[in-house]
């Protein structure tokens, strides 16, 4: 598909007369065709995406009261951006309504136009390519039919942002397909694609770009059929049907999301339990309870998150200059790394000293392409562009070598060292490492202005950030050339400087050690775990060391315990015996700190005993009290960086917004007394960093 408006650059293009153009009006675009077919086509001025805000309903109704007054054929609304449909709400418009009142007015207002397109006296039809999300695909639910053309995706992702659907999902999609069904699209935010779509009834059609005109004449003539939610739907009208699978929808949703952190699942699952079979009083609770949501803590600070988000892709948005890329060390990081450059188009030549560890990686690239879902084209094409090279032979046509070696100074540097003679001097090589001083690996190297540091995370499939690491001489134009590159890889970049465990490891290590010291003081590892994930965290810091590794846990600590400014935790003798001398190294070895099975699965022995008041500040104040010195330090440049470092390198609390967020929240006194508290009863470590008292009077 190309051009801006992609049914009507082919032979099946509407026909529309003498005129034969668009009138644009805002947002839409507009034209009747031969056939007295009203096409609304929506383009959002100055955005690749369309967004759904007050200025695209207002301008809607213009035009619903202009085909009222001139009643056509049919109307058919779709999108002129080649990229898809609709992402949803405009989230600066929610952000901005923090009065609740405020908010149901505009929502109501919004509802009305809705409205007016259910009720128009002709047939109307959502033709719907790429993803039609939130507020859009409400938008597409208000027509009578829609046409999914091929790859297209629906989905209610407000869960994400602490609120559930305000623009009619809640009562228009449970009336359009199985309400189990249409519930857990809402309280999930998963999205359906295509052929889910259709089979749940979502889309009455599917088909291709090129028979997107039949299908819209045959959705006018009444030719396309739809069977609605069929018997779950009936007997979901009986009130104490809807409250049996309300309590089961409570139980499942109750292990992933506590109420008092995530209300607006729960605040779902009580409108539809007690309007499910009226859809006049589901709208009134919907408006309601969306404008409550709007303006909680949680969905702020989730909202937050999104904007933190936006501002780390900002980061990327520059031209990635970098086609080949070459990746010394086959291990599990740099065979990941390889792998994913290869999903993303790059060339990539992978060298490995060990031809089975060149053999594993090539696996591993074949396991990641399936779990993107990747077809087999696409599959055997990443393939083709991930070349073993045990010989080394790509280190002299790369743009890009990153070294991704064990995590020991003097073995990066002789990587270092036989690499870089071999480089196109306008290449850049970078290092994985996770902890070490790029200074002192710069100072081995000829030309140290094109050295840095990118440091993905494990599993580096999934995790959302890399850190983009400068040291004193690193040219700008490289650290911006590697936060595009990321971009490419559809990652989040955070630019930070060189200084011990950088940001994220620096912050995370002591939250971690703290734990272990817990352990080692009788602390049962399931009630520490419990403590973190009741404060938000999505595992707790034992089962996270676990999966990280504990050797690359205990060499983290190592190479930070001499370079900071106030003590990390001792590491006890047992635990570096268990990795060092038993190889108990956690996940990867089946045995760690926990028992793991064959699957990948924990052994658990119950929650543990309730915590100590203490347990839940001790692991969680010494992460703030690191962020602070990384601020004062200028490792991060600002709160809103380490606050979007945290939630998407770590999985911080998100709905707290970020670890700064929290600080100001709580209030910066008050944690600054409690860790003066600590120190008292715990040690020096907990000593507040002097860049407390600087934070006082800033808004963060």
């Amino acid at each position: 598909m190309s051009g801006p408006v992609l049914t009507w650059l082919g032979e099946t293009q509407p026909e529309f007369g003498p005129a034969g153009a668009l009138a644009e009006d805002g947002p839409w675009r507009t034209a009747r065709d031969v056939r007295g077919v009203q096409w609304l086509l929506l383009d959002v001025a100055d955005s690749g995406t369309n967004t759904v805000s007050r200025e695209v309903l207002e301008e809607l109704d213009k035009q619903l009261n202009a085909l009222r007054a001139d009643p056509p054929e049919g109307l058919v609304i779709r999108s002129a951006k080649p990229g898809g449909f609709a992402a949803g709400a405009d989230i600066s418009m929610l952000r901005d309504m923090s009065e609740p009142r405020d908010a149901r007015a505009l929502l109501s207002r919004g509802h009305a136009v809705l409205d007016r397109l259910a009720g128009l006296g002709f047939p109307t039809v959502c033709v719907v390519h790429g993803a039609a999300l939130g507020a859009g695909f409400e938008l597409a639910l208000a027509c009578d039919c829609i046409i999914a053309v091929e790859g297209a995706s629906f989905g209610f992702p407000e869960v994400n942002l602490g609120l559930h659907p305000g623009l009619g999902g809640t009562f228009r999609l449970p009336a359009r397909i199985d309400p189990i069904e249409a519930m857990t699209m809402m309280l999930t935010g998963k999205t359906a694609h295509t052929a889910r779509a259709r089979k749940l009834g979502i889309a009455d059609a599917v088909v291709p770009e090129r028979h997107v005109d039949a299908a819209v004449r045959a959705a006018i003539a009444g030719k396309l059929d739809h069977d609605g939610p069929g018997l779950t739907g009936r007997a979901m009208t009986v009130p104490g049907a809807r409250r049996l699978a309300g309590a089961r929808m409570r139980a499942r949703t109750r292990e992933k999301a506590p109420q008092d952190h995530y209300p607006a699942p729960y605040a779902l699952i009580g409108l539809w339990e007690e309007h499910g079979d009226d859809a006049k009083a589901m709208q009134r609770g919907e408006i309601a309870s969306f404008a409550d949501l709007l303006s909680s803590r949680t969905s702020q600070n989730l909202m937050r998150a999104f904007f933190l988000r936006q501002t780390l892709k900002q980061a990327a948005r520059g031209k990635d200059t970098i086609g080949h890329v070459h990746v010394a060390g086959g291990g599990v990081m740099g065979a990941d790394i390889a792998a994913l450059c290869a999903i993303r188009g790059k060339t990539v030549t992978l060298f490995d000293p060990d031809p089975k560890a060149l053999a594993r990686a090539v696996e591993r690239a074949a396991a990641m392409c399936a779990e993107k879902h990747l077809d087999g084209l696409e599959t055997r094409d990443a393939l083709d562009r991930l070349i073993p090279d045990p010989a080394q032979y790509g280190v002299k046509r790369a743009d890009l070598v990153i070294e991704a070696g064990p995590e020991d100074p003097e073995t990066k540097a002789r990587i270092h060292a036989g690499l870089e003679p071999e480089m196109n001097p306008n290449a850049t090589l970078a290092s994985n490492t996770s902890s070490l001083s790029l200074s002192a690996l710069a100072k081995t190297l000829k030309r140290p202005g094109r050295f840095a540091g990118l440091h993905f995370f494990n599993p580096v499939a999934s995790m959302q950030l890399v850190e983009v690491v400068r040291h004193a001489n690193t040219f700008r134009t490289v650290t911006d050339q590697l936060a595009a590159f990321c971009g490419t890889l559809d990652k989040l970049p955070a630019h930070v400087t060189d200084r011990p465990g950088f940001l994220v490891n620096r912050a995370l290590t002591p939250y971690l050690l703290e734990a272990i010291k817990l352990i080692d003081e009788g602390v049962e590892k399931e009630t520490i775990d419990h403590a973190a994930v009741a404060f938000g965290m999505p595992m707790g810091p034992v089962e996270l060391a676990d999966r990280v590794g504990l050797d690359i846990c205990l060499d983290v600590a190592d190479s930070l315990h001499d370079n900071l400014d106030k003590p990390l935790p001792e590491v006890p003798g047992w635990l570096r015996e268990k990795v060092r001398e038993q190889g108990e190294v956690g996940r990867k070895s089946g045995k760690g700190l926990y028992i793991w099975q064959d699957d990948g699965t924990l052994q658990r022995n119950g929650a543990g005993p309730p915590p100590h008041p203490d347990l839940t500040d001790r692991l969680i104040l010494p992460m703030l009290n690191a962020c602070v010195e990384c601020l004062r330090k200028n490792v991060a440049a600002d709160p809103e960086t380490v606050d979007g470092a945290m939630i998407f390198a770590t999985g911080f609390a998100p709905f707290r917004g970020g670890p700064m967020r929290y600080s100001r929240t709580r209030g910066i006194d008050a944690i600054h007394r409690r860790l003066h508290g600590l120190a008292a009863l715990y040690g020096d470590r907990f000593t507040p960093d002097a860049g407390w008292l600087d934070l006082e009077s800033d808004d963060l």
